[in-house]
């Protein structure tokens, strides 16, 4: 065998694992680089400036805010504090985009990952590269989950320049009434991020799954986000009480947890594992769907 025969195998396997990663490179340049998800980040970010503004016209006029002490859910609990330390706006921030304004806008992303370019036509065009069908899906899901750490990373520091801002900044109190250092609430505020972007993996399955099912990423992005509001609504209904463990919004407010004192991880795991079943499913679902696509048409 001759040495460029000899060299040929490793030069493929060179050039497979950098295709890859150009694949990857270009699908999170692709996403954020659409006006679509910069808009939604700017909505985003506009979430905890409107609260810190409620929040300081309203003790400004003398009043009280929120209502309901440290067991009152995630949501009163950290609006209470706000006043108090401008880093508990982080945490209501994230409590009050998290069952509507992040999934909606991650169901944007992801109804529109797969259908968006097939309405568009370019989709044959990336399937025409050697890059595999496998890859590609593995691409955009990656990105999808990209975004949904982006996300709520723009909430968490929007949130903590307008509690600089407006509010002092100090030790923290956890809502189990114990204090911590300054140093602590802020590790705890980036942790509670990740499981906040965490908690959004399996919706992120789920719109990827849809977007593999039609050629219309205005009909994917509208089924997903259909579907989250129907979970959601179900979530509430009592009578449905058995079902509410398996629904992925259940345990999303469990990220709470991580602001007390000892820590408590049993819901906030069980969450992220409810999180990896999900994806787990829909994600191979959109793979077999994916891979047996007619993308001619």
């Amino acid at each position: 065998m001759s040495q460029a025969e000899t060299a040929a195998p490793a030069a493929r396997r060179t050039r497979g694992p950098l295709r890859s990663l150009g694949l990857f490179r270009s699908e999170l340049t692709l996403t954020f680089r659409r006006w679509r998800t910069v808009a939604l980040l700017g909505v985003l970010a506009a979430v905890p400036v409107l609260i810190g503004i409620a929040v300081q016209i309203e003790t400004g006029d003398g009043g009280t805010v929120g209502g309901g002490g440290p067991e009152g859910g995630a949501g009163p609990a950290f609006v209470t504090q706000i006043t108090n330390n401008g880093l508990f706006l982080v945490f209501a921030a994230l409590a009050a985009t998290l069952p509507v304004f992040l999934p909606m806008a991650v169901g944007v992303v992801a109804g529109d990952s797969v259908a968006g370019e097939a309405n568009a036509g370019t989709l044959r065009y990336l399937l025409v590269a050697p890059a595999g069908r496998t890859r590609l899906l593995l691409a955009k899901f990656v990105a999808v989950c990209a975004f949904c750490l982006v996300a709520a990373l723009v909430v968490a520091l929007s949130a903590l320049a307008v509690g600089a801002l407006f509010f002092p900044l100090g030790d923290v109190t956890t809502i189990s009434g114990i204090p911590v250092s300054f140093a602590e609430g802020l590790w705890r505020a980036v942790l509670i991020a990740a499981v906040v972007a965490g908690s959004l993996v399996g919706l992120a399955a789920i719109g990827l799954f849809v977007s593999t099912l039609t050629g219309s990423g205005v009909a994917a992005m509208a089924t997903t986000v259909g579907l989250l509001i129907t979970v959601q609504i179900l979530d509430t209904i009592p009578q449905l009480d058995a079902v509410h463990p398996y629904l992925f919004p259940h345990y999303w407010l469990s990220f709470a947890d991580l602001m007390r004192e000892p820590l408590l991880w049993d819901e906030v795991l069980r969450n992220l594992g409810l999180q990896a079943v999900y994806a787990a499913v829909f994600g191979s679902a959109a793979w077999a769907r994916f891979s047996t696509k007619d993308v001619t048409a």
